[in-house]
Order: C-alpha cells, then sequence, then structure tokens
C-alpha cells in the first residue's frame, strides 16, 4: 500500500503542494520581522537591503532561483547589488551564526527534541541541474546519472 503522496512506478515521494492566496497571506510581513531579527549583522543599509531581496527571490515562484532572475522578479531588486551582497559585501558572520541558533533554539529547543539529517538521492537524466554527476544514488542503490541532498527534520 502506498502512502497518499506517492504513485505506481515513482521512485520517490512527492506531497502534495496545494497552496492557497490565504495560505501565504501575510508571509511578506513575516519575512520582514524574520529577516529584522539580523538587522545587526550588517553594517549598512545597502547590503541588509539586497540581502531581503535575496531572500524574497528565494521564496518566489521562479523556476530558476539565479540572482539575475530573482532581481528582475522582486520589487526594488537590484541585480549587480544582489550578486555584491553575495560575493563582496562584509557582515558580521560570527553574530549571523548566533542569532540564527538563537531562533532554532527559541522555536525548537527542548530537551526531548530531537533533530535529524538525511542524505537522499534523485535520478536525474541530463547534466543541467546543480550537482548532477554519476555518484552512488541510494534511492536506486548503484552508483547512476544523480542529484544528492540533504534534508533536515
Amino acid at each position: 500500500m502506498l502512502p497518499a503522496c506517492r504513485t505506481q512506478g515513482e521512485e520517490f515521494a512527492i506531497p502534495p503542494f496545494d497552496l492557497t492566496v490565504g495560505d501565504v497571506e501575510g508571509f511578506l510581513d513575516e519575512l520582514q520581522a524574520f529577516h529584522a531579527q539580523f538587522h545587526s549583522c550588517f553594517a549598512r543599509s545597502e547590503p541588509r537591503e539586497h540581502f531581503f531581496h535575496y531572500m524574497v527571490g528565494q521564496c518566489s515562484p521562479l523556476e530558476r532561483k539565479s540572482i539575475e532572475p530573482m532581481a528582475l522578479r522582486v520589487a526594488g531588486g537590484n541585480i549587480r547589488g544582489m550578486q555584491r551582497c553575495l560575493s563582496d559585501d562584509v557582515w558580521d558572520e560570527d553574530l549571523m551564526r548566533q542569532t540564527s541558533h538563537g531562533l532554532v533554539a527559541a522555536e525548537m529547543g527542548d530537551p526531548a527534541g530531537v533533530f535529524m539529517f538525511d542524505e537522499s538521492g534523485f535520478v536525474k537524466k541530463g547534466k543541467e541541474s546543480v550537482g548532477v554527476a554519476r555518484q552512488y544514488c541510494g534511492t536506486i542503490g548503484k552508483g547512476d546519472n544523480s542529484q544528492v541532498g540533504v534534508f533536515a527534520a
């Protein structure tokens, strides 16, 4: 018996993804509040703003999530500025790490809690996706053209 999210012949589960507009109402406000917690990690307002646009782009429905399509899609996006933010701009990595660890501890910290990481491979027929190479793929139990991802739960 296959779970509801699996179909006959599929190699791995694909969960249903049926979002409505109501499901994401207020999301941008929540993203801004999340971003605000990292305010002091940036010395200047420009990289802080570019980083926010990058986060918005990552949450967008774009098929390709590279800087240029994201910058063109996000209101106020700037291609060069977003590229510089990720490649050249300076932010306080230690403070960013401490802030993110604090957020995770506050949200998920529990003496009885469990945090799991798992690697999973996906068979790929081409070489266009990032990280595709001939490598061991646990899903099929042998080496093949595949992509490997690490998931947290």
